[in-house]
């Protein structure tokens, strides 16, 4: 009775996996048909047309994949196109409950899916922590450099009266050499005068 609930709950989960996979595919559909409207290099106009005829009946193949829901019967079956006899859908797979019956491969799976599943999450969590530390980490930077932005400002401007009071004393000081050499010139002169 066990096995046969499990087998049941099994069977659920993988008709709601075959229910969000054709979710996922029919939310593909619309970039599957700007694709098959685009012209590529070397392809003739037939193949063009049978790639457009192609993608048209998709959403209808992929609505008729059973999964267990009560708008999709297991009567359905999947013909391959008319325009194009080349490519050929399988029918002949029977997807009823038998056949997601659970064995010991299956569950011997199931376990080594759920065992990587958590080791992955173990990971994403890892990961998760490093990015919070991370976040922590800039948001400690970008209050330091809020913190910083008006002391170097003031450095700055510090600087620019340093540098403007250093230009007006180098221009007094030059301004200064030039009269103690002139002053020495004349004295000189004089001293020479008074040698002769």
């Amino acid at each position: 009775m066990a096995a046969i609930e499990t087998n049941r709950a099994a069977a659920a989960a993988l008709k709601a996996e075959v229910r969000r996979t054709k979710a996922k595919l029919l939310g593909e559909v619309p970039k599957l048909i700007k694709l098959a409207q685009k012209k590529v290099k070397g392809l003739s106009s037939e193949e063009l047309e049978a790639r457009k005829e192609l993608v048209a009946v998709l959403p209808e193949r992929i609505q008729s994949i059973p999964d267990g829901s009560s708008s999709s019967s297991s009567s359905d079956k999947i013909t391959s196109s008319s325009s194009n006899k080349k490519i050929k859908f399988e029918s002949s797979v029977n997807f009823d409950f038998d056949y997601f019956e659970n064995s010991e491969e299956s569950s011997q799976f199931q376990q080594e899916y759920e065992m990587r599943r958590l080791k992955q999450d173990q990971g994403l969590d890892e990961i998760s922590q490093g990015l919070d530390i991370l976040k922590n980490l800039a948001k400690d930077m970008d209050e330091e450099m809020d913190r910083q932005i008006p002391l170097l400002d003031e450095i700055d401007i510090k600087a620019d009266k340093a540098s403007s009071n250093l230009r007006k004393n180098n221009a007094r000081l030059k301004e200064t050499i030039t009269k103690v050499r002139h002053n020495m010139y004349l004295i000189l002169r004089v001293f020479i005068r008074l040698i002769e």
